[in-house]
């Protein structure tokens, strides 16, 4: 049996080479996609809408690699496209029955079945599979996520609507619980001692599109992009915004800082700017901070503890802000200050109501660090 399968193998190899010699172009084309060797992106020429939401950014970077990444196939769970991934699909067209010239999947409300094909597709190779839905309806896809952990499969993930932030949509679409339990894959090593997943809730509009550069680059294991719905303020920045943002393959990074600080803020998304509001009216009473951005404590935690101790030095007060569930951020925060974040399921009402009423805001934030410098 074995020589006859070994004969079957080399029949097959010899028929490949057969072709590889008439189309050495293909041949190659062929190569570098199952090498996940990409063209060059341009990737600080991206131009992002300054102030968007980090859905929208990541729409902007899907219409560029639409345009270079002939091999990338995008798939969405959303009707209508909110996940914006229809960034991608403007520059191509979706599959239908007899038809696959295009590279968009419309999978339906059908979440689970579209990240199994996802993952079939990128466990086979030469193409660069991405799935969208709302972050709640992660729930669904928990299984598949976990066996493409295990498998270490490279496959991407875009969740978006990542907070309570749904608004209107109610608690059954606002994510409270799901970042924590998606970031245990984080510190669940895989069989290569590896972090099984890379979990990036990107801070602006600019970490967006560093967010999706890692994503890419990430060939070893699955990737999640938790993004937002609503619109986020830029991040302060010392000169170029984008080349700043790079520090967020770090896991972790220094957004701003006060020499001789007296308390860091840290979050991650969309609260990193309400920590930014907040250490406006702390700095007007004297109070100094420093400002950390946190789009990945799984990457963070990969750096060597030097520089894990330069951004997060133990003893040094802290203030974590989170739209999920307080532990999200307590293992970085420690007994060294406190966390604000969900303790209950989300309400049905507009977005800017509930960061009000829930302490969402540079003022809460304020009053909060008030309380742990006493």
């Amino acid at each position: 049996k074995q020589a006859e399968l070994k004969q079957i193998v080399a029949k097959k190899k010899a028929a490949i080479d057969v072709w590889a010699k008439a189309h050495p172009e293909l041949a190659e084309k062929k190569r570098k996609w199952f090498a996940r060797e990409f063209p060059a992106i341009d990737w600080a020429g991206i131009q992002q809408k300054s102030g968007s939401a980090t859905r929208a950014a990541s729409a902007t970077v899907l219409g560029v690699l639409a345009g270079q990444l002939e091999n990338m196939i995008v798939a969405s769970a959303d009707l209508s496209n909110s996940d914006k991934t229809d960034g991608f699909l403007k520059k191509t067209k979706s599959f239908e029955k007899n038809d696959f010239s295009g590279a968009f999947l419309q999978a339906g409300v059908s979440e689970f079945t579209m990240s199994c094909l996802c993952i079939g597709m990128s466990l086979h190779g030469g193409v660069i599979p991405a799935c969208g839905t709302f972050f709640v309806f992660s729930d669904y896809m928990k299984p598949s996520i976990r066996v493409a952990a295990l498998m270490e499969t490279p496959v991407i993930f875009i969740w978006t609507h990542d907070a309570f932030r749904v608004g209107e949509d109610g608690p059954t679409h606002q994510p409270v619980e799901q970042e924590a339990q998606i970031r245990l894959l984080e510190k669940l090593q895989n069989h290569s001692g590896h972090n099984s997943m890379l979990v990036l809730r990107p801070a602006d509009v600019h970490e967006t599109t560093v967010a999706w550069k890692l994503a890419l680059e990430n060939s070893h294991t699955p990737t999640g992009l938790i993004l937002s719905r609503q619109n986020i303020h830029d991040l302060p920045a010392r000169k170029d915004r984008y080349e700043e943002a790079l520090q967020a393959g770090k896991g972790a990074y220094i957004v701003q800082d006060d020499t001789d600080y007296d308390v860091i803020l840290l979050g991650s998304g969309s609260e990193v700017s309400t920590l930014v509001e907040g250490a406006g009216l702390l700095r007007a009473e004297g109070i100094k901070t420093r400002i950390v951005s946190v789009p990945s404590e799984g990457l963070f935690r990969s750096q060597s503890k030097e520089y894990q101790d330069s951004v997060l030095p133990a003893g040094k007060k802290k203030f974590g802000l989170t739209a999920g569930l307080p532990v999200t951020l307590e293992g970085l925060v420690g007994a060294d200050g406190s966390v604000w974040g969900m303790r209950s399921f989300g309400f049905s009402a507009p977005y800017k109501v509930l960061d009000e009423k829930l302490g969402y805001t540079g003022q809460n934030v304020y009053e909060q660090v008030k309380k742990i410098l006493k």
